[in-house]
């Protein structure tokens, strides 16, 4: 089996049509759980390099994800994709020279976050698909089967809650294109303004979904960035639309955590995606708790 690093010289070289030897590999961007990012140089100009994690198919449908990156290029906000393979999900961009937004301090940035949200939420653009929450829960839940996996009361519970409350936070009419996983460590600051990568989870989707990614690290983060995005102080309504969708992604996200856990992730990669599985629990409770 070849290493990720021979995979990078071997793709590259190939795409490029140069010798491996010419492609050196610089090192592994930090940040994600799904997939292993590399920084690449052909000489001395810098790509990137992206390797999805064991299974992400199940998550991600990179053809979609393909007519989505064509779709947002005009919003000039990603790095430019030179290459997507739609059955590896391999993908070689242009390197943006900048500092992830997870390593300052996001509060210092919520202006700049608020005009790169609004200019893809106030575009005309529109997603290949819609994010579609519900459909999507029940999707990732069906990977579990495979597994003859109950889900526990607990989780029941906590879904019929969300499933109530969505009858008067979801509406159709709200969708707009959105980023859908605008974490702190896909804003990157530059030279030329605040860009933002990784556009996977792109999809049509209530524009409140992308300011509750923002608080991914800490909600604190989305809950300061709510009034900036509006230019006015939230409502009760509008903080409790934020606290839905929250409640919603760590739903979504304990899923995935435990399907990680059961095709061996936890083993390989030395993280215990069960005890993440329940701390997504605890935050959905919380973040369900914190509806008025």
């Amino acid at each position: 089996m070849m290493t990720n690093e021979q995979v990078i010289k071997e793709v590259t070289s190939e795409v490029f049509g140069i010798n491996s030897n010419q492609v050196e590999v610089v090192e592994r961007l930090m940040g994600g759980m799904s997939n292993y990012t590399y920084v690449f140089k052909i000489n001395d100009k810098k790509y990137t390099f992206r390797i999805p994690g064991k299974n992400a198919e199940k998550f991600v449908d990179r053809i979609i994800e393909q007519k989505n990156i064509n779709t947002v290029n005009e919003l000039g906000l990603n790095n430019h994709t030179l290459f997507l393979d739609v059955e590896s999900g391999y993908k070689i961009a242009e390197y943006i020279e900048g500092k992830p937004l997870s390593e300052l301090n996001p509060l210092d940035y919520l202006n700049k976050a608020a005009e790169v949200l609004h200019k893809i939420h106030n575009s005309s653009l529109k997603a290949e698909n819609d994010y579609d929450p519900k459909g999507r829960l029940a999707f990732y839940e069906s990977h579990l089967e495979e597994y003859d996996y109950k889900h526990t009361d607990r989780y029941l519970k906590l879904k019929k809650r969300w499933e109530k409350l969505s009858k008067e936070y979801m509406d159709n009419k709200r969708l707009t294109l959105t980023h859908g996983d605008s974490q702190i460590s896909n804003f990157v600051v530059t030279d030329n303004g605040l860009r933002l990568m990784d556009w996977e989870f792109t999809g049509n989707n209530d524009p409140f979904y992308d300011i509750a990614c923002f608080g991914n690290n800490d909600f604190n983060h989305a809950v300061s960035l709510l009034p900036v995005y509006l230019g006015h102080q939230p409502s009760t309504k509008e903080y409790n639309r934020l606290y839905f969708f929250r409640a919603f992604q760590c739903l979504q996200w304990h899923n995935v955590a435990l399907y990680k856990e059961f095709i061996g992730l936890s083993i390989d990669l030395g993280v215990d995606f069960n005890f993440i599985a329940n701390l997504y629990l605890d935050k959905t409770e919380k973040f369900l708790d914190s509806i008025k």
